[in-house]
């Protein structure tokens, strides 16, 4: 089989390792073949939604990727964008220096980056599947609809199944979903046909702006929407308006009251601005394992 590699330089702390390591206790990758050395992972590009394959070692300054097909500009950037290597890193550790609370999960967690969804379509559909379910029945009923309408590559002589494009879902029944949920699934895949769930669109507006037009997508609501955008198109800069998990753990961290509004939470990470999202990660990822419900 021929690959072609390419490297993804950090700017500032990273270590690959520490991402494998959150990889392998996560739900919604518990399907990936894994030996602690390399994350191996197949998806649907965006540039024209066909399948890759991709592994990623740790390499001296940042990582080293080999892919199964060509990689241009667009999927070194995706790949960039799933481990957070699109992103100058070198800020963060000053926030733990001034909040001490954040500090310390920098300490325990160094170089840990968010590891996101292959794809902003992707992770909608997680959100979906999701909803009022177990992460643990989620996680069983996407890998049925990938084997069932994605592709299997072979990377580094592993089998991996790349989620169906969305042009596969849009006339997909059967899934094993409530007729609800399957609508939704087949109203987000024609919103990322129209580019809306795509990395590049909802990057380039304002992080509200990007919440509010997810939020107006099928089967998506505040939480969905923080989490599409922020686990599947990176974006490094964004605070959730209304996760209770998340708001949960920092009360507790930060000593805040029961009934402390959304307006604290948003105070609070005011000051972690321009790496909001990853403080965010940071703190969940401290907390797991959990089950989200609801929208």
């Amino acid at each position: 089989m021929t690959t072609h590699g390419f490297s993804l330089a950090a700017e500032g702390p990273y270590d690959l390792g520490a991402q494998l390591r959150f990889v392998e206790d996560w739900p919604a990758t518990s399907a990936l073949p894994s030996d602690g050395r390399a994350l191996r992972f197949a998806y649907c590009a965006e540039s024209d939604w066909l399948p890759i394959g991709v592994s990623v070692t740790a390499a001296p300054g940042g990582a080293a990727v080999a892919t199964t097909r060509a990689a241009g500009p667009g999927i070194r950037g995706e790949v960039a964008r799933i481990l957070s290597l699109d992103v100058d890193g070198t800020g963060f550790a000053g926030l733990g220096a001034a909040d001490p609370v954040l500090g310390e999960l920098q300490r325990r967690s160094p170089g840990l980056r968010p590891v996101g969804f292959w794809s902003p379509w992707e992770a909608a559909c997680w959100a979906v599947i999701v909803q009022r379910s177990s992460m643990l029945i989620a996680s069983r009923i996407k890998q049925r609809i990938a084997e069932r309408y994605g592709a299997k590559v072979d990377v580094d002589g592993a089998a991996c199944t790349a989620f169906p494009p969305p042009v596969a879902l849009l006339d997909a029944g059967g899934l094993g979903l409530p007729a609800q949920k399957e609508e939704w699934l087949r109203g987000l895949a024609r919103a990322a046909l129209d580019g809306v769930l795509t990395a590049e669109h909802l990057r380039a507006l304002d992080p509200d702006e990007a919440l509010a037009e997810l939020r107006a997508l099928p089967g998506v609501g505040p939480f969905s929407a923080g989490l599409i955008l922020i686990r599947g198109a990176g974006a490094p800069d964004a605070f959730p308006g209304d996760e209770p998990r998340l708001f949960a753990i920092l009360r507790e961290a930060y000593g805040l009251p029961e009934d402390a509004p959304p307006s604290a939470y948003r105070k609070l990470a005011e000051a972690w601005r321009p790496y909001r999202s990853w403080a965010s990660f940071l703190f969940r990822s401290s907390a797991r394992p959990a089950v989200p419900s609801g929208t």
